[in-house]
């Protein structure tokens, strides 16, 4: 940091020139810093991370009581809540590329409903994808949106650009993807149960943002 008198020809200067470099005042003293932008890494980690935690902290209201409680020795071993028992076992399962579940002991396997239908209609930079399944399983709970620039990518964590919710029984879930550069985009989709159990991936379905 320096100090500086008669900042850019004046008494006082705030702001930032050409980008670069900051003025400002701290504690009455004029002062001129190199500008540095706020940094927010976007790994492709760290965009599937974001996405698992996003999921888990809007769907811990609808996880029943008891389900929640099936948490509570993960709590006190650790000393934390509930909520942040379920989220960090989750996540910490999520790295390995395991599927989330509602029930810490959780003793069933049922799996998500199969696919009937996926599309994906471009718009102005963004892409909305519509999702149908067959309806039939009561244990849906989440969907995995993976994505690519290539064709017949591999889904994998790498790729996985959002985690969306599964209301019970509901057939279809929409997504809109966005911002996108003009590109062709392909997408896969895989749902997951209540009991952490994945489902059959979608084919490869594909958009064009022109």
């Amino acid at each position: 940091m320096v100090k500086v008198t008669g900042p850019m020809m004046s008494l006082d200067a705030s702001g930032t020139v050409a980008g670069t470099v900051t003025f400002s005042k701290w504690k009455g003293r004029n002062y001129v810093r190199q500008r540095v932008k706020p940094h927010n890494p976007k790994s492709v980690m760290q965009i599937s991370m974001r996405a698992m935690m996003k999921f888990l902290s809007q769907s811990w209201a609808a996880v029943t009581a008891p389900d929640k409680a099936s948490w509570e020795d993960k709590a006190d071993a650790r000393a934390i809540s509930t909520f942040n028992a379920y989220v960090s076992e989750n996540q910490n399962g999520w790295r390995n590329f395991d599927a989330p579940k509602t029930d810490e002991a959780q003793a069933t396997n049922r799996e998500p409903d199969d696919w009937t239908s996926y599309t994906a209609t471009p718009g102005v930079r963004e892409m909305l994808l519509t999702l149908t399944t067959d309806g039939n399983e009561s244990v849906n709970w989440g969907c995995i949106i993976y994505r690519s620039t290539t064709t017949g990518f591999t889904p994998s964590l790498s790729n996985v650009i959002a985690v969306i919710h599964s209301e019970l029984n509901t057939e279809v879930m929409t997504y809109s993807d966005g911002p996108l550069e003009a590109d062709d985009y392909y997408y896969q989709a895989q749902m997951f149960s209540i009991d952490g159990v994945f489902g059959a991936l979608s084919t490869q379905f594909t958009g064009e943002i022109t």
